[in-house]
């Protein structure tokens, strides 16, 4: 019965650490991050040197913007093996 616990207890760890952001393979660059084209399309109250930052350290960033002065928004960045990904979410 005590084998069962702990083979459970260490399943749980297990878990809840893969389900932590990891650092990327190889670190995020500016021109990495200006190819999504984030800057151009919208307005980012964080300076991209701090979103490389957070991107280079862990993996995802949530970033506030503005969308042409229509709307606000946060936009997840993650960090993947193909490049880097955002998805867009209202306020």
């Amino acid at each position: 019965m005590k084998r069962l616990v702990f083979c459970f207890i260490g399943l749980m760890l297990v878990g809840m650490l893969a389900a932590c952001s990891l650092p990327p393979e190889r670190p995020v660059t500016k021109a990495d991050l200006m190819k999504t084209n984030i800057y151009s399309t919208f307005t980012v109250k964080e300076p991209p040197e701090s979103v490389l930052a957070a991107l280079n350290r862990d993996g995802e960033v949530v970033v506030e913007a503005s969308y042409k002065g229509k709307g606000e928004y946060y936009l997840k960045i993650v960090a993947t093996s193909e490049g880097l990904k955002y998805s867009v979410i209202e306020k």
